[in-house]
């Protein structure tokens, strides 16, 4: 992101805690639109490109969760942060299945905030400048392109998210191997704990789904240890 300032999307109707944010990462170098509620937001978002979105999930007009539905519609490479006061593992689960990269619960600090910030964009410059590293990868009847986000067969073609891709990516490096959680953890998400872990299940959930029709991939799930992408490989 060197040469332009990080453009940044922040949804939040509470105009004290939203005016105190947008300032502090202003004053870190960012270019942050505000909007209060979440159709300003889905107008805004058509509109123009942003680097990431924060958005909270008690929103007028339409909620943060419906937002980012609307988001990922449109672009699956964006990452989304929900910021709210919402703690629930039910929410966060939620937010999770929608296409949401990450969650900060409220109170929160502005460092907190500017860490999860960094490490979505040096994830997302990774992303871009991975040109030399193995793009295309054959599993069973489908191919995954890892640059452009696709996984496709004869039946199907999906458009995954950047997380969707770094996990299949290190899965399918490391297949017919147990891959361990806290690795998964670390090198997708740069972080292990409860929340995170659950989230995790949830990825794997939608990966297995895409799967569903091709019996020589499955996704196993070793009890306490992690996962084996098993694929059963065939002569050409």
């Amino acid at each position: 992101m060197e040469g332009k300032k990080v453009r940044i999307l922040y949804v939040e109707d509470d105009a004290n805690l939203g005016f105190v944010t947008k300032d502090n990462l202003h004053k870190k170098g960012y270019d942050v639109t505000l909007c209060a509620d979440g159709l300003e937001a889905s107008q805004i978002f058509l509109q123009q490109k942003f680097d990431i979105c924060i958005l909270d999930v008690m929103l007028p007009k339409i909620d943060g969760f419906a937002l980012a539905q609307k988001f990922r519609d449109k672009n699956k490479h964006v990452p989304i942060l929900f910021l709210t006061a919402k703690s629930l593992l039910e929410d966060k689960l939620q937010g999770f299945k929608i296409g949401a990269d990450d969650y900060i619960t409220k109170p929160f600090s502005i460092d907190e905030l500017v860490h999860k910030i960094e490490v979505f964009l040096k994830r997302s410059t990774v992303y871009a400048q991975n040109e030399e590293e193995k793009s295309l990868y054959h599993i069973g009847s489908y191919t995954f392109d890892f640059k452009e986000l696709k996984l496709y067969n004869d039946l199907n073609n999906y458009t995954l998210t950047l997380r969707e891709a770094e996990l299949l990516r290190m899965l399918s490096i490391n297949r017919n191997q147990v891959v361990r959680r806290e690795s998964i953890l670390h090198q997708v998400w740069g972080e292990d704990n409860y929340y995170i872990g659950r989230s995790l299940d949830v990825f794997v959930s939608r990966l297995r789904k895409m799967f569903a029709d091709d019996a020589s991939v499955q996704i196993e799930n070793v009890r306490g240890v992690g996962f084996k992408f098993n694929v059963v490989e065939t002569a050409l």
